[in-house]
């Protein structure tokens, strides 16, 4: 017997519609499918068998984030197949960044109302972000929350597991001052600012579809462009140099997230002149005139992610990121001292 309940279907939940939605969405699960995976989409848990063969030590790394308020600009343009990758990426490339490489995901929606195309365009895109980083799309939950949301709004969280040899976990210790930081750029705002972002432009419908020459893109496209996911880049990269410390550049900016990866007595000193600034934020700065400092300590910048290594290793790893597919650039150097970030003009 099928399950179903016209009780619960009146109170504003349809299970039928959960079952329908899982349907559909487990073509674009199966492109996820890595070795380890144990069982498919449906189960009460997802069972993934770590490969340790080439593993001493095994240390597992987690990592879990949503999109934020980036998700207002998706019900806005009633676009919802690059959401998912951003969930994705904020979660994998947090992992990534003491060395660890991500094995597994898991997506959780809370919607007002249970449609299940739009689910699966959701999951479309949360598996494309595993497609990139190379990890499972094992499991997740869908839940229908009638009265506690809007119908046509939901919510997406992600939560990610990865293995990293204990020996191989990297020491941001072993920084000094003369070591370089390399910039990997990212694709625009990436899923962090977008309170500030929405009220700075008075986001709506119509000031989404506007056209800017400087962008190249209506806002709308260019604020929905999905957050780059880095981890083949920085896979190669550890594989090929020594990579002494790795930030991924979220809220918080450059003054929030590089200093976590540094060592007491450690800077960073950039010159602002080095910065390769994309033209979305040059026009959310002028727009909303906002203060250069108050921009370096919310947005990435362009930045999406900073490595550092000696400089003997520096030619070597622009190589390696470059031919990974993604931009890289000598952003600054560490210097003594305990001020963090150093941005100089």
């Amino acid at each position: 017997m099928k399950s179903f309940s016209d009780s619960y279907k009146a109170a504003g939940v349809d299970v039928t519609a959960g079952y329908k939605a899982v349907e559909l969405m487990k073509e674009h699960v199966a492109k996820t499918m890595v070795k380890g995976v144990l069982s498919g989409i449906g189960g009460f848990g997802g069972l993934f068998e770590l490969d340790t063969e080439n593993i001493k030590k095994p240390v597992l790394v987690s990592g879990t984030d949503g999109v934020g308020t980036k998700i207002k600009i998706a019900f806005l343009m009633d676009k919802h197949d690059t959401v998912g990758i951003d969930c994705v990426a904020m979660c994998v490339n947090d992992i990534i960044c003491c060395g660890a490489k991500p094995q597994f995901f898991l997506d959780y929606i809370a919607i007002g109302k249970n449609y299940p195309e739009k689910v699966a365009q959701i999951v479309s895109g949360v598996a494309e972000g595993c497609v990139q980083s190379g990890c499972a799309l094992i499991g997740g939950e869908t839940a229908e929350h009638p009265g506690l949301m809007p119908e046509d709004e939901y919510d997406l969280a992600g939560f990610s597991v990865g293995v990293v040899d204990k020996d191989k976990i990297l020491n941001p210790d072993t920084q000094k001052s003369g070591d370089v930081m390399i910039a990997i750029k990212s694709s625009g705002v990436h899923s962090n600012g977008f309170s500030l972002i929405r009220k700075v432009f008075d986001v709506d419908k119509e000031n989404l579809s506007k056209y800017y020459d400087e962008l190249g893109a209506t806002l709308g496209e260019t604020l929905l462009t999905p957050t780059r996911i880095y981890v083949k880049a920085v896979m190669s990269l550890i594989d090929s140099v020594k990579v002494k410390s790795i930030s991924h550049i979220t809220g918080g900016g450059f003054y929030e997230n590089i200093p976590r990866s540094l060592p007491k007595g450690i800077s960073a000193k950039i010159l602002r002149s080095d910065v390769q600034v994309l033209p979305i934020f040059d026009l959310i700065a002028k727009t909303g005139n906002i203060p250069e400092r108050d921009m370096f300590n919310t947005f990435n910048m362009g930045v999406g992610m900073t490595v550092v290594v000696d400089r003997n290793d520096v030619d070597e790893a622009l190589d390696v990121i470059n031919s990974a597919g993604e931009s890289a650039y000598v952003l600054g150097e560490l210097v003594e001292g305990d001020e963090g970030v150093i941005i100089e003009y």
